[in-house]
């Protein structure tokens, strides 16, 4: 992706990310820990988060050395979100709508069971992208892209 759309953000899913936390903690841990890393995610911006970040791993690196370690490492994948508009931050920190996207891609191609060729299974594939595409684009349930827009000006004069 960032071969061809230079200046497309990685955004890790952080949900996934608090899960895969899991692994480096003991099997009985039963303290606020990544209850508190996850409230990370809830802040307003980017500052507010680190402060917040700084505080948990000082508080938790003597019990929890490795999972520190690894959040340290791992966790400015799923931080990106905070570049963007804040009304946009609960959408886009976690992967619910692409997870949404293949649920639907699964559904309906089971529904044909069996393509006569691979060209007929990605034309479907392609059509309920497309349809998909144009209800996020209509829907500002989802993502109001003049939000994003006014971002972009302000940050262009801003940098001007």
């Amino acid at each position: 992706i960032s071969e061809v759309l230079c200046e497309a953000a990685w955004q890790r899913c952080y949900v996934h990310f608090l899960r895969n936390a899991l692994d480096y903690l003991p099997r009985k841990a039963d303290d606020d820990c990544l209850q508190e890393l996850r409230w990370i995610y809830d802040r307003r911006d980017l500052q507010e988060a680190s402060r917040d970040l700084a505080a948990w791993i000082t508080k938790w690196q003597g019990k929890y050395p490795k999972l520190v370690d690894w959040v340290e490492s791992n966790i400015g994948e799923t931080l990106s979100f905070y570049r963007l508009p804040r009304a946009h931050h609960k959408h886009l920190k976690s992967t619910n709508m692409l997870e949404r996207l293949n649920e639907e891609i699964k559904r309906r191609t089971r529904v044909v069971r069996i393509f006569p060729n691979t060209e007929s299974c990605l034309r479907l594939i392609r059509a309920l992208c497309v349809e998909t595409h144009e209800t996020w684009l209509e829907d500002n349930r989802y993502l109001n892209m003049a939000l994003l827009a006014e971002q972009k000006k302000e940050q262009l004069r801003l940098a001007a």
